[in-house]
């Protein structure tokens, strides 16, 4: 056994900025193992508080954190490597993390790469960069790094700055450029592009689409804020659930489910506390749609969570925000200090006998955490690795607690059927599919952005809204995880019932679109290693086969099949099918299904 105990003391800046997480060390006497491990959720906080301290996670200062904590330091290792915004290899303080994905990649980011190596040098490699007089506080210098997507398609190519230092900055910012990276590098500052959002009608955007002052909780309760609160503490925790079951309210992350069936199960659960949780944690390639309500309207995501809470019988929900959005981070701690100032947090909540906390918890980049188990495994200070299902988290959820897992448009858009009844939700859409659906347009289009048209809307007009660039070759609907659709297929009404039948899913509501002409290969090696690089490596199926897939495009990109080209493609669905058919959690089970579609339709 080859144990290799931490060594390296923490620096001063290392104990401050995880004392500014877990309270003031050293204490006499010291802390209790038991309630000390009682505090493990905080382990994550106190890694992102290194990270923007001092530009990575030392040894010294990850033994510090795992000794406040009780945490084993191999366990609290295995959590800072599973992230992909925390360093353990040092690093100059000024980091930029440029985007190489699909929309990204369309919008040229390997021209923009190739630049960013002649003016930043080549890009990072751990161990052959050493920071500057004596560590990354004090380096001068740059460096940057490719990035799977940062959520900011409709602004491609993207970019994201960190600072670390006593005062860390960050901000992600699109329309990137040789000059603009080295600008924000030198001077703190980023370019601010307008959200770009359409609606048709406005449900979820309408305060966006009016530019209300995100900040301003007056100026969000001026346009209905909290009007939907109010009435659910009117009609009840069980006039919520009906109204939201009677709007056919399904999941809109992905996964469809049901979301009055879901808030039922956490409602009745005998366990307590019972708990809520907003997954921001938006990762998807291609999907921005989170990104604008987080940062346009804050509150409404908050009286949302709030309501959630209220129809479950939580007193307490968290809101997991992926690490890239730290804009959206930052108004959502303003949206929860107002509140809770003004009484619609706390004790109670609008002079009700309604108790209800919000904590606002940010990820550390790990597209996997999109995964509800996942998810509540990175909440408990863990690697956010998938659990296996049954028990559900509706029963045993975060802290071994029933806990309802949401998606942030699902959420609003509960919120929205409250607010303004069920009646004027069901109007808009299908029968079967009713209301408004969030969609984030990216690729070859003249007006990228988040769209907000009725489900049953053809993706033919949908895309007519963003103005194509030539003629429409592919589209690929849903996100990485999605299906590419041409010809014919782009007439296909946007409804969970009609994706359902040609085999495609709405997703997480990303549309990216393709000229025609286009090759797709370069596309679809993209996804294969988005999907090698986010795969948790829990599973054999998803770890294995996510790097199977990506070698049979290589040698594909090459002319050098195994084999003739059928026998490649006999292989690739093989792959897949041992996936879907094998893996834990849906990111091995989705792995090929883009890939798959492609290959199937002849669109190389």
């Amino acid at each position: 056994m080859d144990l290799r105990p931490i060594t390296q003391p923490e620096s001063d800046a290392e104990r401050a900025a995880v004392d500014a997480v877990l309270g003031p060390g050293g204490a006499e006497p010291p802390v209790p193992a038991a309630a000390a491990r009682g505090r493990r959720h905080l382990l994550l906080p106190a890694l992102n508080a290194l990270q923007a301290r001092v530009g990575w996670v030392s040894p010294g200062g990850l033994g510090y954190a795992a000794r406040r904590l009780a945490v084993p330091p191999a366990e609290a290792y295995g959590v800072a490597g599973f992230y992909a915004l925390l360093s353990l290899a040092e690093r100059p303080a000024n980091f930029v993390h440029v985007c190489d994905d699909l929309a990204c990649h369309a919008a040229g980011a390997e021209p923009l790469c190739a630049q960013l190596e002649q003016t930043l040098g080549p890009a990072f490699a751990p161990g052959h960069h050493r920071a500057e007089n004596g560590g990354p506080e004090h380096a001068s210098r740059a460096t940057w790094a490719r990035s799977p997507c940062l959520g900011l398609c409709e602004q491609a190519p993207a970019a994201l700055l960190t600072s670390a230092g006593p005062t860390p900055f960050a901000r992600g910012f699109g329309h990137a450029t040789p000059a603009n990276v080295r600008a924000a590098v030198e001077q703190r500052t980023v370019p601010c592009a307008p959200v770009q959002v359409f609606a048709s009608p406005a449900r979820l955007l309408r305060r966006i689409v009016e530019r209300h002052d995100p900040a301003s909780l007056d100026d969000y309760r001026a346009r209905s804020g909290y009007v939907g609160l109010r009435r659910a503490l009117e009609i009840g925790a069980a006039g919520v659930l009906r109204e939201v079951g009677e709007a056919k309210l399904v999941g809109r992350g992905g996964a469809a489910f049901p979301t009055a069936r879901k808030w039922e199960a956490v409602a009745h659960a005998g366990t307590r506390p019972h708990y809520v949780v907003a997954n921001a944690d938006e990762s998807e390639p291609g999907t921005f749609k989170d990104r604008v309500l987080l940062e346009g309207d804050p509150f409404a995501v908050i009286e949302a969570l709030t309501l959630a809470g209220f129809a479950t019988g939580a007193a307490k929900g968290y809101l997991y925000l992926r690490g890239e959005y730290p804009l959206a981070a930052e108004r959502l701690r303003h949206a929860i200090d107002a509140a809770a100032a003004r009484g619609l947090l706390g004790e109670r909540v609008l002079g009700r006998d309604f108790r209800f906390e919000v904590e606002l918890r940010v990820g550390a980049g790990a597209y996997i955490c999109g995964e509800e188990t996942a998810l509540l495994n990175s909440l408990e200070g863990r690697r956010g690795e998938p659990r296996n299902k049954p028990p559900f988290p509706a029963l045993v959820g975060l802290f071994g607690k029933p806990t309802a897992v949401n998606n942030v448009e699902t959420l609003v858009s509960a919120l929205e059927i409250v607010r303004g009844g069920v009646a004027a939700w069901t109007q808009l859409g299908t029968v079967q599919s009713p209301g408004t659906k969030l969609f984030c347009l990216s690729g070859h289009v003249a007006r990228p952005g988040t769209y907000e048209v009725p489900l049953g809307t053809r993706l033919d007009a949908l895309i007519a809204q963003a103005g194509p660039i030539g003629e429409v070759g592919a589209v690929l609907l849903g996100g990485a995880a999605g299906t590419f659709l041409a010809g014919e297929e782009l007439a296909l009404p946007l409804t969970l019932e009609d994706t359902r039948r040609v085999g495609a899913t709405l997703g997480s509501g990303a549309v990216f679109v393709l000229s025609a002409g286009t090759a797709l290969l370069p596309y679809l090696r993209r996804l294969a290693a988005f999907f090698r690089d986010e795969s948790c490596g829990q599973c054999v199926p998803c770890r294995v086969g996510t790097v199977r897939q990506e070698e049979l495009l290589a040698r594909w990109a090459r002319g050098a099949p195994l084999g003739s080209a059928a026998a490649e493609q006999e292989l690739l669905r093989d792959l897949g099918q041992a996936m879907r058919d094998a893996s834990i959690c849906g990111l091995g089970q989705t792995a090929s299904l883009a890939i798959e579609s492609a290959f199937k339709k002849g669109l190389r």
